[in-house]
């Protein structure tokens, strides 16, 4: 497994490289990639000359013995003599990007505890399958324990590929392990246990990205909280021993104008969810150390966007608490007085993360003026009735231009949405004769939490994220490993870094 060294909050990802022209010699295991339609790439006689193994003939038995060249499927091949010891051929099904980063994920999976791959790719492969192939092979890559004993494998050394042709492709590449590596850190964030994990851990690895990816870290504590009138984030804290913190994180692109689009994303950062008084059963409990998943995305994103060269302006908002229960906890009827005076009346202290978002929300809109907003949370587990498990992450925008543009960053990046209503008719839902809101209603659950959210976001453009339906993987799958995803950092990486992410909506 690859392991956060001390002097980089990023761990040592396998390098990816490519090699202009077959190898003389290359490792001791060589991955040739096979498609559906198009079979073997054009590289396969030259490399199976080079191996003494007739692929054409491999493949024909392999098909024989129920290898299909699937995306992701695996067929591996010992050879008995010479410096290379085996072959696995690996398929890519009809060659889409998507199809790609699975084959690039098992490539990995196969990889591990190994120093280098040799891989025969397509011929001509396009930039987007390649940048593709490469975010799955770190990806697929991807462990987390704390095991002492029998900790498996390291993730593989380098994985080298080659289309047997003089072209030089290792900007895409670079590319697409940038984007592979927002999902692993985003992923490594999620995962680690919430006895390590607080408030404070989440702004000390927000600061350690920083420093490292040349941004601005501003930290406020709760005494700051306090002072400037957070009172979503201090509600939702207060029931901890481990107090709340708001992290900020700015990117400026180099050249950057006042005509410069400027970009806010607000993340939840739960770091652990018991429901606080409105208690969650045991099972309901297990996983929510993984609630600080859009908060973790929303680091992990703006880590990578000097290496991506996104030219628009970006400040990320992380809102950091641990939900407990306890003497100090706040309560069902409580009212929360939020960043800029609006109120809320709480009646479920389980409906927390919009809580947090919406101090968030309401700062960006008065403090900091953006041009576009974007909120992302595991909000609701309402999302998932609606939408099922690992298909498709909810989202909610008031703009359109803005949903599409994120629906295509989705469809690139393999974290695909789906857009849901915000109908104004289901805003009585969220009445009360106390506040201006309740925190949460017996209606459509994510419908009604995103309404709650609206009112903080004036009228900016803006998009809510919901991905607690892709949040949690059930098993090792493509490029998952199962737990926690670090959902929409991919997605994110991907929309801020496209040409143009914010067509239309200016």
């Amino acid at each position: 497994m690859a392991r956060r060294s001390s002097a980089s909050p990023f761990p040592s990802l396998p390098v990816v490289a490519w090699q202009p022209g077959l190898p003389v010699h290359g490792s001791s295991t060589w991955v040739v990639v096979v498609g559906e339609e198009d079979g073997l790439p054009a590289a396969a006689k030259e490399a199976g000359g080079r191996l003494g193994v007739d692929l054409d003939r491999l493949l024909e038995v392999q098909r024989a013995t129920g290898f299909t060249p699937s995306a992701g499927a695996t067929a591996a091949y010992p050879l008995l003599t010479g410096e290379v010891t085996e072959v696995l051929l690996v398929g890519a099904g009809a060659g889409s990007a998507k199809e790609l980063r699975h084959a690039g994920a098992a490539i990995a999976r196969f990889g591990c505890g190994k120093d280098e791959l040799t891989t025969v790719v397509a011929e001509g492969i396009d930039d987007a399958a390649l940048q593709a192939f490469a975010e799955g092979v770190v990806l697929g890559s991807f462990s987390y324990t704390q095991k002492t004993v029998d900790a498996g494998k390291p993730a593989v050394g380098t994985v080298t590929l080659t289309d047997g042709t003089a072209d030089t492709r290792q900007p895409v590449i670079d590319r697409g392990v940038v984007i592979g590596r927002t999902g692993w850190l985003a992923r490594q964030l999620a995962i680690v246990p919430s006895n390590e994990k607080d408030p404070s851990w989440l702004a000390a690895r927000a600061t350690e990205v920083a420093a490292a990816t040349g941004l601005e870290v501003t930290v406020w504590d709760e005494q700051k909280l306090a002072a400037d009138g957070f009172g979503g984030i201090l509600a939702v804290g207060q029931g901890s021993t481990r107090p709340p913190r708001l992290i900020r994180l700015d990117y400026v692109p180099k050249g950057a104008t006042k005509k410069t689009p400027y970009v806010v994303l607000v993340g939840k950062g739960i770091t652990y969810d018991t429901g606080g008084l409105s208690l969650k059963p045991r099972d309901g409990m297990v996983s929510m150390k993984r609630d600080m998943t859009g908060g973790g995305s929303v680091i992990a994103t703006m880590s990578a966007l000097r290496d991506l060269g996104a030219n628009v302006r970006v400040t990320g908002l992380v809102c950091a608490a641990e939900n407990m229960p306890s003497g100090t906890a706040y309560r069902p009827d409580d009212v929360i007085r939020h960043f800029g005076g609006r109120t809320t009346e709480v009646k479920n202290t389980d409906a927390e993360g919009r809580l947090v978002l919406a101090d968030g929300l309401a700062y960006a809109v008065q403090e900091l003026k953006p041009d576009v907003l974007v909120d992302i949370a595991t909000l609701t587990g309402a999302i998932k009735v609606s939408l099922g498990a690992m298909l498709y992450g909810g989202m909610f925008a008031t703009d359109d231009a803005l949903a599409d543009n994120l629906v295509d960053a989705g469809r690139v990046s393999g974290e695909e949405l789906w857009r849901m209503p915000l109908p104004a008719e289901y805003e009585d839902l969220i009445s009360t004769p106390i506040a201006d809101s309740v925190n949460s209603s017996k209606g459509p659950g994510s419908i009604t939490a995103a309404l709650f959210l609206k009112a903080f976001t004036g009228d900016v453009p803006w998009a809510h994220l919901d991905l607690s339906s892709i949040a949690e993987s059930p098993a090792d799958r493509f490029e998952y490993s199962a737990g926690a995803t670090g959902a929409g950092a991919r997605l994110l990486s991907t929309w801020l870094a496209s040409d143009t992410p914010t067509s239309g909506i200016l």
